[in-house]
């Protein structure tokens, strides 16, 4: 198992374990490699410092290198984010391309009250709005919206 630092567009810094080297090449090249926290698919690899032990007993080993991770805050915004996501994903319906049709059945009391999360275009939203109906975009990552393995 080959355990990976990764790093995305947006300089989110993750794990990732792969097989071996060309798993993670083929697997980012089907884009099935994304951020747990933007769903951005754009990944590279990090400087990572692998701890070998190549001899029986020779005293204390040497530390890995320093290599560059996310401080403390970062880290812990990470994973505040990570938490908010899973409440939303956790206690919202997913309606899919339906969002805007079933935002103004509950806006003009069609259906009962609840919180639901899907997709619409930008015109969609802004219609939402216009009408007096509150939406709010935020990028969910696909991860957290089927289990994970």
């Amino acid at each position: 198992m080959k355990v990976l630092d990764l790093q995305c567009h947006n300089q989110h810094v993750f794990e990732g374990w792969f097989a071996s080297e060309d798993d993670f090449l083929d697997q980012c090249g089907r884009a099935l490699v994304e951020c747990p926290v933007c769903g951005d698919g754009s990944i590279s690899k990090r400087l990572s410092a692998p701890r070998l032990n190549l001899g029986g007993g020779r005293g204390e080993p040497s530390p890995a290198p320093d290599v560059a991770r996310p401080d403390g805050a970062e880290q812990a915004l990470q994973l505040a984010w990570m938490a908010m996501a899973r409440r939303i994903v956790a206690n919202t319906d997913d309606v899919g391309d339906r969002f805007a049709e079933e935002a103004r059945k509950i806006h003009y009391g069609e259906v009962k009250e609840r919180g639901i999360r899907g997709h619409a275009s930008r015109a969609e939203a802004e219609s939402l709005i216009e009408e007096g109906i509150s939406v709010m975009p935020l990028s969910l990552p696909a991860a957290l919206k089927g289990q994970l393995q």
